[in-house]
């Protein structure tokens, strides 16, 4: 594990460095955001009405007792994005901001990003038993990047009132397990 000049713990996969997010990475989380909404036709990007977070991401995520990460590259771009909140009356976690840039997929990025989120998970919260997601339907790479995660589909499913009028379903991994595994 490398460190920055302001000790923010990173990580150097291939040309990317994965780092915790700042508030000012709202910008480059939205513009990740739209591009990736931009290949998936009737999936629009409205950051003011439907993603006010991005203005403070950072603090948006850890007033949910949660973490998010970005994954930049040299010139600072986010590439990626990928974060957590936990709710500690349910011990249940649940991924947000899964995003990825189309040339920084294959390489496994998010599977770097994922495994950096569960051992966050693990140091701050011991007790969460159970990590979910909801992902859009038309998501189908990330429906398969989730499965082979070990993520299962729950069956359940939900309509966003968004402009997108997206549908969505709920995915669930049991962290409690895996967390045992981890101790073998």
């Amino acid at each position: 594990m490398a460190k920055t000049a302001t000790h923010i713990a990173t990580d150097t996969v291939g040309d990317l460095t994965i780092r915790p997010a700042f508030n000012r990475d709202g910008d480059g989380i939205a513009d990740l955001i739209a591009l990736v909404f931009a290949d998936y036709p009737g999936c629009l990007f409205d950051r003011a009405g439907e993603f006010p977070e991005l203005d403070a991401i950072a603090d948006d995520f850890k007033s949910d007792d949660g973490r998010i990460w970005v994954a930049v590259d040299a010139t600072d771009r986010v590439m990626g994005c990928f974060g957590v909140k936990y709710d500690a009356s349910a011990n249940e976690a649940e991924l947000h901001k899964v995003y990825l840039h189309p040339f920084a997929r294959g390489q496994g990025m998010a599977q770097q990003l994922l495994a950096k989120a569960l051992a966050w998970l693990g140091q701050t919260h011991p007790d969460c038993e159970t990590v979910m997601l909801w992902t859009d339907t038309r998501f189908e790479a990330g429906h398969r990047f989730y499965e082979k995660c070990g993520f299962a589909r729950t069956g359940e499913s939900r309509i966003l009132d968004d402009l997108s009028q997206s549908s969505e379903l709920q995915f669930r991994f049991d962290f409690s397990a895996y967390q045992q595994a981890l101790t073998f």
